[in-house]
């Protein structure tokens, strides 16, 4: 879908190279302006981030320098060579070669060869397009990398983050996968909201998180709230396991469109000084204005309260604190924590988030409900079941709940039969009880 659109930039990108070269080594004559190519209006990505960013001349060209190398890289090698076939040294040019790609890699330099011409106004208004003002960078669409200490700053290489390479060539949406260097995963349900039980309270701070998440960029814009408060969203969720917090992290994400990324604490967490930061910032890093919904399971292992400075691993404890608060500030989606205990969470966050919900276990009639409902429609059960007696007899979560209703489905059907018994239930109730150490 973008083939057309991208094949008539780089094309012009090959165009606007030839004359800089051409201005370069005086071997022609060159047009005094170089006007822009016609896109063609097709509604692709690539056509419609141009066209909604109304891209200036020098933007453009930027765009599609970064963009270039990973679509067609041989244009710049083959320029340099048609001008220069005896080869020779052109540091005007600048460029760098990557570890597994041997070809021309631009950097900020070959930005400003191309579009300053030697006019130190022209480079500054170049260097202007880095910043971190820019919305290049704001958007995540692409950066200089840092170069080596004491080379000159536009020396780095012009890198497009990988999201926007899917969504200029694909067109797709790109996903991180689960990594050592992304350690989250993607987590979605297929359940609904009639399928979470929760008393009449939780569901209504939920439903605060929910209007957040699809009114808060009207609320922050139209309204110009924007410099009155901080942005994004950030949640506590706590309670008894397997009472509803990972899937109404899940169903939050479903039914406002958002991606819910799951942070597995035990690949972030490290005990060598300064890695626990670097884990947590490729996550932040990733997620920035992406929309995500980050979701920190079993928070209690890196939100927790910090502890008197009594050694050096105390000291640079707490500076990981220090730095998870500013990082969960700074960022402007929704980010949920979920603990069983609230008293686990150092109070500095706690001050800091917009909900602090409790995920109680099922009282009496809301097991009732989920018993009733957790059975798949196809079964039937013999006149022995009594849902009311079980419900008041035994208290469980929703999660144990499931795991019973698990094991009475699979021994019916390994009689070859549809029908629940009261037995299957009750065996699946003390299993279930013997893992916890309980009895019934």
């Amino acid at each position: 879908m973008n083939g057309r659109n991208v094949k008539i930039s780089i094309d012009y990108l090959r165009y606007v190279l030839r004359i800089r070269f051409q201005q370069h080594f005086g071997t022609d004559d060159t047009p005094e302006t170089i006007e822009p190519p016609q896109l063609a209006s097709d509604g692709s990505p690539f056509y419609e981030y141009v066209s909604q960013h109304d891209l200036s001349f020098n933007e453009y060209i930027i765009l599609l320098l970064a963009l270039t190398p990973h679509v067609q890289p041989d244009i710049f090698s083959k320029t340099v060579q048609e001008f220069m076939p005896e080869g020779g040294d052109f540091p005007e040019f600048g460029g760098v070669k990557g570890t597994n790609h041997r070809g021309f890699l631009p950097t900020g330099e070959t930005a400003v060869f191309l579009l300053a011409e030697g006019d130190y106004e022209k480079r500054f208004a170049v260097q202007k397009i880095f910043s971190d003002d820019h919305f290049f960078y704001r958007q995540n669409v692409l950066r200089i990398e840092e170069p080596p200490e004491g080379e000159p700053m536009l020396s780095g290489r012009l890198a497009m983050s990988r999201e926007f390479i899917e969504l200029f060539t694909s067109g797709d949406e790109y996903r991180p996968k689960f990594t050592t260097n992304f350690p989250a995963k993607r987590v979605h349900t297929q359940m609904t909201w009639d399928d979470l039980i929760l008393n009449y309270q939780t569901m209504q701070q939920i439903e605060d998180i929910k209007n957040w998440t699809l009114y808060h960029q009207q609320f922050l814009d139209d309204w110009q709230m924007r410099r009155k408060v901080k942005p994004g969203y950030r949640a506590l969720f706590y309670g008894p396991p397997g009472t509803g917090k990972t899937l109404t992290a899940s169903l939050l994400g479903k039914y406002t469109e958002r991606d819910v990324y799951k942070i597995d604490l035990s690949m972030v967490v490290s005990k060598y000084i300064g890695e626990t930061e670097k884990n947590l910032s490729k996550i932040f890093d990733q997620a920035e204005h992406r929309h995500w919904i980050l979701f920190f399971d079993e928070a209690d292992s890196i939100f927790g309260k910090r502890t008197g400075v009594q050694s050096s691993n105390d000291k640079y404890a707490n500076q990981e604190v220090s730095f998870l608060l500013q990082r969960i500030e700074d960022y402007d989606g929704l980010i949920i924590l979920a603990s069983n205990l609230k008293s686990n969470i150092d109070t500095a966050f706690l001050r800091r988030f917009h909900s602090v919900i409790y995920f109680p276990l099922p009282d009496e009639d809301e097991r009732l409900v989920l018993w009733r409902k957790s059975f798949p429609p196809q079964v039937v059960f013999s006149p022995d079941v009594n849902f009311k007696h079980i419900a008041t007899q035994y208290e469980m979560s929703g999660a144990l709940i499931m795991n019973v209703v698990q094991h009475a489905c699979l021994r019916a059907l390994a009689r070859q039969s549809d029908q629940i018994a009261q037995r299957d239930i009750v065996e699946g109730i003390q299993r279930e009880f013997f893992k916890q150490g309980k009895t019934l």
